[in-house]
């Protein structure tokens, strides 16, 4: 039984016994308070129960003892003598002390209560954002659409005050507003508590992405390009700003990561960029909708891509982009590789650097169904199917790929032609041997 199920009044009771629990009652309140959950949940009355009334036997207050200098309880006012000097009142009031809560104790008693209630307010403020963007899912994208207040009433940020940021969703005081004027700051990974001077604020981080761009287009390294936007994007987590300018670096930064071959950071860009669409955030959705389905393309997951496909508006379908990235998934469902390279050869934005994981293994498929159906082939003709650079390039893929099987090896690549029969038993077993899996890095 999750307490993720249980009703928002349960969550709230639990959430007051354990803030009354001392060390000498936790034991027992503990476990009365699971059987009392556990025979309302086998009586199937969790949300039918009066929580508010529902006192747990544990801990209903006691009388305090009085205990004496000497640890026998006392006896009644008329049966003995009451303390006569301040040595013996001092003694009396130390030792009835002991039955106090310790500060320390009930400080860390109201911090789990507290950590509790926050869960608590945090699932009920999910639940209340699903419904609200369900019910406001055809109104433009608006700063405000971000904030929700802990029980899930819009609009708690405050425009009075002057500490709020409008960047920062679900903004409180507790907040990190960094003050580090640092422009440009190695990624470390955080193994303590973010501390403000360590962390660049908003205005910070516009000039550090503008500096970066220009460091990119100077051709630094892609290492330390790479090491700034991950701090970069540290920086925003710390500070939870998401809005139009967190969109843009993590954009950028994907589409740097592709432009190397980086799949790891591309694929957490990718994940952090669909967190950011489904709020509302605006960006060039359209595109990384294309390069997913293509990374789907790309991974073999054929009920993802289908799942994602079927979620596709008609205006995501007329998008140049996404026709183009359906229209790959249509060539390879259908082994239609002429229309298959004729795609990879126009592909818009950067789709081809994704292409470019797996139009090997679709060379291999077709390279397969052409020495099925015929007997010869010429490698002019591959060169120019397949979408290969040059005749040579041609001749070293089949080689690398033990089918360079040539009618005629010592001619020149213009006029090489491939002896079918001996290379498609081949190509089937490179096929299955490196290609049948894929392993991608990243992938989420």
């Amino acid at each position: 039984m999750s307490s993720e199920s249980w009703p928002p009044k349960l969550k709230e009771w639990v959430a007051r016994c354990l803030g009354q629990m001392t060390d000498s009652n936790r034991a027992d309140a503990q476990a009365e308070l699971k059987q009392v959950i556990a025979e309302s949940y086998g009586n199937k009355s969790l949300w039918t129960t009066d929580w508010d009334g529902v006192q747990l036997k544990s801990l209903i207050p006691k009388p305090t003892p009085v205990v004496s200098s000497h640890g026998n309880l006392k006896r009644k006012a008329h049966d003995g003598q009451q303390p006569s000097n301040k040595k013996t009142k001092k003694s009396a009031a130390k030792s009835s002390s002991t039955h106090v809560l310790d500060p320390d104790d009930a400080a860390a008693l109201h911090r789990r209560a507290a950590r509790f209630q926050r869960e608590h307010d945090i699932e009920r403020q999910k639940s209340s954002r699903q419904f609200n963007n369900h019910n406001s899912s055809h109104l433009p994208y608006t700063n405000s659409k971000l904030f929700k207040s802990r029980s899930g009433t819009p609009a708690p940020y405050d425009m009075d005050n002057p500490d709020a940021d409008p960047n920062v969703p679900n903004w409180d005081r507790f907040t990190i507003v960094g003050t580090s004027q640092e422009i440009f700051k190695d990624y470390l990974r955080l193994t303590s508590e973010p501390k403000p001077e360590q962390i660049r604020p908003y205005h910070v981080l516009q000039e550090t992405l503008n500096q970066l761009k220009k460091k990119w287009r100077e051709k630094s390294t892609y290492n330390w390009i790479c090491s700034q936007f991950k701090s970069l994007r540290q920086d925003l987590t710390v500070q939870r700003i998401k809005n139009e300018f967190t969109v843009t670096v993590y954009e950028i930064h994907a589409r740097m990561a592709l432009e190397v071959g980086d799949m790891v950071e591309y694929n957490q860009c990718q994940g952090m960029l669909r967190n950011l669409y489904e709020l509302g955030i605006p960006g060039k959705v359209e595109e990384f909708t294309a390069y997913r389905i293509l990374m789907l393309l790309h991974g073999r997951n054929r009920s993802d891509l289908n799942l994602y496909v079927g979620q596709l508006t008609d205006g995501q379908k007329e998008d140049s982009a996404v026709r183009h990235a359906l229209g790959v998934q249509r060539a390879i469902a259908m082994g239609n590789y002429h229309a298959l390279f004729d795609l990879y050869m126009n592909a818009p934005n950067m789709g081809a650097y994704i292409m470019d994981h797996f139009i090997d293994r679709e060379r291999i498929r077709a390279l397969m169904v052409m020495t099925k159906a015929y007997r010869t082939v010429p490698l002019s003709f591959i060169h120019s199917e397949l979408a290969f650079e040059t005749a040579a390039a041609a001749r070293e893929f089949l080689v690398e790929h033990r089918a360079g099987f040539f009618q005629n090896p010592n001619s020149p690549d213009e006029e090489a032609v491939l002896d079918c029969k001996p290379a498609s038993p081949q190509l089937a077993q490179i096929y299955e041997e490196k290609y049948r899996k894929v392993q991608i890095k990243g992938a989420v």
